[in-house]
């Protein structure tokens, strides 16, 4: 691509909502894309989920039904998950879980060209964000990046799940979000194509795009190093009542 393009391009999700109880939320956010939507859920979570989403949904006018992620992002997979999608009419998928559910679900819905939402449960990946999906082989190797024609419609951030990921999830997507300015500011420096329309060779980064680099690594520096010491206390807190609990039980 020439360096003296003029085109200035920037990707984002089209909404993102993040508080606590936001999943709660979920029929009436996919309410406005359809009424046949599939989950596609981790596999440590996909009863308790099942249940709760299926009596979220027993409450609207929408239908659910719910698949267990199969642990890797491969061709298969994705070809797997398409294929339920398809026998089930559904006209949604939702990925719910971590950054390998959430690119499946992107792979698959930019596959079928239906609306994608995404719930991560850690604040550890860009997978909830981003516009391409890593795929791997078999065996576990690194295959290739998918590149999707869009982000997800919708990016749902349930803090009452994600403040329940173990601490070093936390401390991984901060240490993933610190290198986003130096990123940025490293492609503003070379002049670089951005990874928007990367098909045909990238745009320009926008203002809005370093603003956004700049000002996520001024919260990490600031409110950072509190994050992490009120999750450690909130873990200590729920140890101390699990503790009690044990110690009752096997005082009667």
């Amino acid at each position: 691509m020439p360096k003296n393009t003029t085109t200035i391009g920037f990707g984002s999700p089209s909404r993102y909502f993040q508080g606590y109880g936001q999943l709660n939320k979920l029929e009436s956010y996919s309410r406005r894309f359809g009424t046949k939507v599939l989950a596609l859920i981790d596999p440590f979570l996909f009863h308790e989920m099942t249940v709760r989403l299926e009596k979220l949904y027993a409450a609207g006018d929408s239908t659910i039904t719910t698949e267990e992620f199969r642990e890797e992002v491969t061709v298969k997979e994705i070809n797997r998950v398409k294929a339920v999608v398809e026998e089930r009419r559904a006209e949604i998928i939702v990925g719910i879980g971590g950054g390998k559910t959430l690119d499946t679900a992107k792979a698959v819905g930019h596959s079928l060209n239906i609306p994608i939402i995404v719930a991560p449960t850690t604040a550890s990946t860009d997978a909830p964000c981003s516009a391409f999906s890593i795929v791997y082989k078999e065996n576990g190797e690194y295959s290739h990046a998918l590149w999707c024609s869009k982000n997800p419609d919708v990016v749902l951030v349930d803090l009452d799940i994600i403040i329940k990921a173990p601490i070093r999830f936390l401390i991984a997507g901060m240490g993933d979000a610190l290198s986003t300015y130096f990123e940025a500011r490293a492609n503003q420096e070379s002049d670089s194509p951005n990874y928007v329309n990367y098909e045909d060779g990238g745009y320009k980064r926008s203002q809005a795009a370093m603003a956004l680099a700049e000002l996520s690594y001024k919260i990490l520096i600031e409110d950072g190093p509190k994050a992490i010491i009120a999750a450690e206390n909130y873990y200590s807190i729920i140890l101390y009542f699990l503790r009690m609990a044990r110690a009752t039980s096997d005082g009667m």
